[in-house]
């Protein structure tokens, strides 16, 4: 008869001979063995191709002195063992002078190798982006982006993002590596096909420019929530479907233009349904008898690309009538202090001067509302306004101004109200030229704008270089141009000058002197250079703070400001070119009404 305690000592034998075999089994898996530095070899397969130079080196100095800490894994192949995880440690030894390495041999099937070293390397913290991007592809292909993120610890965002990074072609990988293209840089052109990108990097020239290249992923890019069509409509394409669920939205490829923006990445099938769409508006016009309007003046009317618009209004039986033929009534937007502060962000305005121009922007809403909601007693029709190029359209009130037969031949009204239509040609000559010259005063401030918020954009502030000859121009100007108010010294100043309503003008004159440091002068002066410069009509080329801001500025971002500046050149040498050749035009028909 066995006994109670008889079998619980059976049962712990059993436990114990277990466990001992277990341990056994894994001492014999995990044996460590020192095998020569020359019996091992690197797999020529590894994923991870580079090497810090001074971190290997400090890593040799560790293993010279206490040795590999932790061994290397290797596999049998051919009398050789090969590396599996481990190199760095390995080449480390070697370069220590070392004869041989702690090793742990173990056995894996063909594809598991890889996949372990992959693993592996992507743990690491120093991984280089594009490496890492080409690692998780080669994961994809067997595992889905949300596995990969749990087997790596990262957020399937992160995932989704390398996965786009690894499209990138190698042209423009070589920026990304050496630092000069940001990762979120590299994964916006990796939007594109192949083709594109070489074209995006030809453009370019020879030197890196994230500028121009954000510009150009701009003009190939399209909002989504700016589209004239509804994006979630699955019929308007059918073969293409809905834009919401399509792998071109890069919403739906990880949060690459921020948190669940829509933007399109597929130009030829974006402008397919833009064409759709503004098919159907034109049949839905004729049907329901609503007056379709271009935003299209009649001084250009004769451009290329409204032709083609006025073109295709015609050909499908509608009555094509411009801006300048119609009186339109919107419904008006209310006015917030939100909106109000935007508007006057460049002016020095107080809450009470804010809360004013509400009051008044309030006041003229509501005279607005009023005239829209009495439109049609007093005339006015359905009718819809689009833009010319983008196709976005709103409903609003139309009415057909009646002009009289001697109007066109009437000219009492000043040149500058009159319409280009009912001037002679002598008078379009004049007025071609007063609009080209405002077109050039507002073309130079935006293209300052663009170059300022450039720099804005750089690390122009933390720059450590001294000051310039020209900075130091620019700066003495602006505070020649520019005081600075009470509210502007708390604010800005208050860390220098401390609390100034307890202090004497010595007492912060010391205090200042006392927390005084060179590289915060400096910091401050650059600072204030970036805010003191003008805009609305103010810019590089009229403004003294502007132009000596500007010259200073080409001492650090000249090849920057030498594309932004070309890009509006050759705008402005295309239009110009137009302008000559209807100016050539109207001047023949001067000569002939002369002679």
């Amino acid at each position: 008869m066995t006994t109670k305690a008889s079998t619980t000592k059976k049962r712990s034998r059993t436990k114990v001979a277990a466990k001992n075999e277990v341990n056994e089994k894994k001492s014999s898996v995990l044996q460590i063995q020192n095998l020569p530095l020359g019996k091992i070899k690197p797999d020529l397969e590894q994923p991870r191709k580079t090497f810090n130079d001074d971190a290997l080196q400090q890593l040799s100095e560790s293993i010279e002195k206490h040795g590999v800490l932790q061994p290397i894994t290797v596999r049998q192949l051919n009398g050789h063992y090969i590396i599996v995880m481990g190199e760095r440690r390995y080449r480390a030894s070697k370069l220590a002078g070392k004869k041989t390495v702690p090793c742990i041999v173990r056995s894996y099937e063909n594809n598991d190798v890889l996949e372990v070293q992959i693993i592996e390397n992507l743990q690491r913290q120093d991984v280089e982006p594009t490496e890492e991007a080409e690692a998780i592809a080669y994961l994809s292909e067997k595992y889905s982006p949300t596995e990969i993120a749990k087997r790596l610890g990262r957020t399937d965002n992160f995932i989704r993002q390398r996965l786009k990074l690894a499209g990138l072609i190698d042209g423009f990988k070589h920026y990304v590596r050496n630092g000069e293209m940001t990762i979120s840089l590299g994964v916006g052109v990796a939007l594109f096909e192949p083709e594109e990108q070489q074209m995006m990097l030809e453009t370019m020239g020879e030197n890196f420019n994230a500028h121009q290249i954000n510009r150009m992923i701009k003009d190939q890019t399209y909002d989504l929530e700016k589209a004239s069509f509804d994006v979630a409509d699955k019929k308007l394409v059918p073969k293409v479907g809905s834009c919401v669920e399509c792998p071109f939205n890069a919403a739906n490829q990880g949060n690459l233009f921020g948190e669940g923006k829509m933007v399109c990445t597929k130009a030829a099938c974006f402008e397919t349904k833009k064409s759709k769409s503004f098919l159907n508006l034109i049949e839905k016009c004729k049907k329901e008898k609503i007056l379709l309007i271009p935003e299209i003046r009649q001084y250009w009317a004769d451009d290329e690309s409204n032709q083609l618009v006025i073109s295709k209004l015609e050909k499908n039986g509608l009555k094509v009538y411009l801006l300048d033929d119609v009186e339109i009534i919107e419904h008006p937007i209310e006015p917030t202090i939100e909106g109000i502060k935007i508007e006057y962000q460049h002016y020095d305005y107080s809450e009470d001067e804010l809360k004013a121009e509400l009051d008044e922007a309030m006041q003229n809403y509501k005279e607005a509302l009023e005239k829209f909601n009495s439109a049609k007693e007093d005339g006015f029709k359905n009718g819809i306004v689009f833009h010319p190029e983008t196709y976005q359209h709103k409903e609003v009130f139309v009415k057909v101004i009646e002009k009289s037969e001697t109007e066109n031949s009437t000219y009492s009204e000043p040149l500058a109200n009159r319409k280009m239509a009912d001037c002679t040609p002598e008078e379009q000559i004049v007025k071609i030229n007063e609009r080209e010259i405002r077109k050039k005063q507002i073309e130079n401030n935006k293209q300052f704008e663009d170059v300022v918020q450039m720099i804005r954009e750089t690390k122009y502030i933390d720059t450590k270089k001294t000051l310039s000859t020209d900075e130091m121009v620019a700066f003495s100007i602006s505070l020649f141009e520019n005081n600075v108010d009470y509210m502007s010294q708390q604010k800005y100043f208050s860390k220098f000058l401390g609390n100034t309503s307890k202090m004497t003008k010595v007492e912060m004159v010391e205090n200042f002197k006392k927390k005084f440091k060179k590289e915060i002068f400096h910091k401050l002066i650059r600072y204030m250079l970036t805010k003191q410069i003008h805009f609305g009509e103010s810019n590089h080329v009229n403004n003294l703070t502007n132009i000596s801001f500007y010259n200073a500025m080409q001492g650090y971002y000249k090849s920057k400001i030498a594309s932004i500046e070309k890009e509006y050149a050759e705008k402005r040498d295309k239009r110009e070119a137009r302008l000559k050749e209807r100016i050539t035009v109207l001047e023949k028909k001067v000569q002939e009404l002369n002679e």
